[in-house]
């Protein structure tokens, strides 16, 4: 068997666009993989193609081989975009390899260690708790949600005292918890906002009293020793990584002590080997695998196989597939698990090649902050 051809797709998922890559064989099967979109998302198009003939004649099947070539063909770490479109490449060598082999990805792995996975819900727009739980509500009675992840910011986190700021965090979660089921799970994520750690402690430590499932990406992640001192003083567990690029940076954090829960993405760290590389350094530090899962059901069913497969998995970040036209059967909970499929093949999912013809792009570009002071601050 061998690589016949390379296609990209823009598209779009609700209002976020998505790259989707297809690669084609000689044997007629074709493998689907999905990129990250960090932006600027039209240049992936031409990266991909540049790519192109440096995997094209190889055996697809030896997904480690093309992954180490690309990596090494550029002479200095590709950073984000380049990461993102090997990604998306290595995804879709899998998915050729497990269709070539009849078998689902999650086999080629060494097989499920979990009959199901588990996930979570992101409810970012409900700042009363009464709203709040009419939508977890709603969630759990549709799909069978029990965990969620929310803002921990009840308002400008520029605007007004800090400690006021984590106050009203903590009544908040007090609020919620009081009213919810007390077997529901809530995670609190702070988008890498804040910039001094103390502040991260104070509002950790104000959401810790009514038991978070985690804390993640309070500050930013380029300082690793930051994070093992605000690990040590933090009474909620610690997430982060979705901003962390490879297992080597990834050994850092853990070295440091920096987190209880890594959430490393699928999607910009290179690929389904890469990820299980990450899990492993993780498992010997005693560290469980929180998938970091913002993208499209395409990369949904990536992260499925891999937490199939993977013994410290945690939970799965879930984002419903809304207004996607191009998955036809995209893996949708039940009971807040998503189900595997052993009889399907590869990633086990459709892609409709007829909503592809047509470029469905839509920009999306995030907004920064505006302190009082007129500065700008961190999205």
């Amino acid at each position: 068997m061998k690589i016949t051809g390379l296609r990209s797709f823009m598209q779009r998922v609700g209002d976020r666009p998505r790259l989707l890559v297809r690669i084609d064989t000689d044997e007629g099967i074709s493998g689907w993989g999905e990129a990250y979109n960090h932006g600027p998302d039209w240049a992936l198009v031409p990266l991909l193609d540049y790519l192109y003939p440096q995997i094209e004649g190889i055996d697809p099947r030896r997904v480690e081989f093309i992954y180490q070539k690309l990596l090494q063909s550029s002479r200095f770490p590709p950073g984000a975009i380049g990461l993102a479109a090997i990604t998306a490449i290595e995804h879709a060598l899998w998915d050729i390899s497990g269709k070539a082999a009849g078998l689902p990805v999650y086999m080629l792995l060494g097989g499920n260690v979990r009959d199901k996975v588990g996930v979570y819900c992101g409810v970012y727009t409900a700042p009363d708790p009464r709203e709040c739980l009419e939508r977890t509500q709603a969630l759990n009675a549709r799909y069978g949600f029990t965990a969620f992840k929310l803002s921990p910011y009840r308002r400008d986190l520029h605007a007004g005292r800090w400690g006021n700021l984590c106050a009203a965090a903590g009544e908040y979660f007090g609020q919620l918890r009081a009213i919810s089921p007390s077997d529901w799970e809530f995670a609190f994520d702070a988008h890498a906002k804040i910039f001094e750690p103390y502040q991260a402690i104070q509002l950790g430590n104000a959401l810790a009293p009514h038991d978070p499932l985690f804390f993640e990406e309070p500050i930013r992640p380029e300082h690793i020793p930051a994070w093992g001192r605000l690990r040590s003083q933090l009474k909620a567990p610690l997430a982060t990584g979705e901003c962390l690029y490879s297992r080597f940076e990834f050994l850092a954090l853990l070295a440091a002590g920096g987190a209880d829960i890594i959430q490393p993405d699928i999607c910009v760290v290179g690929g389904l080997a890469e990820m299980r590389r990450i899990a492993a350094l993780a498992e010997a530090h005693y560290v469980t695998v929180a998938p970091h899962n913002p993208m499209g059901p395409l990369a949904t069913a990536v992260n499925l196989h891999f937490s199939a497969a993977q013994p410290n998995f945690k939970i799965l970040e879930y984002k419903l597939p809304e207004e996607c036209s191009w998955a036809a059967d995209p893996y949708f909970p039940e009971g807040g698990y998503l189900q595997l499929r052993p009889d399907r093949p590869g990633w086990g999912i459709e892609i409709d090649a007829k909503a592809l013809e047509t470029d469905d792009y839509i920009h999306w570009e995030r907004k920064l902050p505006r302190r009082p002071d007129g500065s700008t601050g961190y999205t």
